[in-house]
């Protein structure tokens, strides 16, 4: 089955390769240290040091997997119209009760909402992806429909 491509902003492909690079390079030679260390202390049996280090160890081999995996199928966006909005696209919009809130359009594997970083594929996002400012867009969310008016994009 082929990869969807996973959508990145320039800071947010170079932020997966550091932590691979880190992953790679420095945690995973310190849980096999680690691991090692708990051999040499004792059995293997009901060691909970080395049952830790090799949880530890799963976890860093999965995210190892996981940035690969993302990598291989990523696509860098590159913003460069402030007219319409886009993945890497600062959009400021103005909701119904007049508050102003700023939202940048990343791929999901960027997404950090507390942030004001949304994901392309969330129901705001997807709204918002192609409109210019001074649209208005309706988005149906889990806590009812929303209206929001587009005031600056950059």
């Amino acid at each position: 089955m082929p990869h969807q491509p996973v959508y990145l902003t320039g800071e947010g492909l170079a932020k997966l390769k550091a932590e691979l690079e880190h992953l790679m390079n420095e945690r995973r030679p310190a849980v096999a240290a680690r691991i090692q260390a708990a051999k040499d202390l004792e059995s293997t049996v009901n060691n909970a040091e080395y049952d830790d280090a090799k949880n530890e160890q799963a976890f860093v081999e999965g995210r190892i997997l996981e940035i690969e995996n993302i990598l291989s199928s990523a696509t860098v966006v590159h913003h460069e119209q402030h007219r319409i909005i886009e993945i890497g696209s600062t959009v400021k919009v103005k909701g119904k009760d007049g508050a102003d809130d700023t939202y940048t359009i990343v791929g999901s594997s960027e997404a950090d909402p507390l942030h004001g970083r949304i994901s392309n594929e969330s129901p705001v996002g997807r709204a918002l992806l192609g409109k210019k400012v001074r649209d208005e867009v309706k988005v149906k969310t889990p806590a009812g429909e929303m209206k929001l008016k587009i005031t600056k994009i950059s």
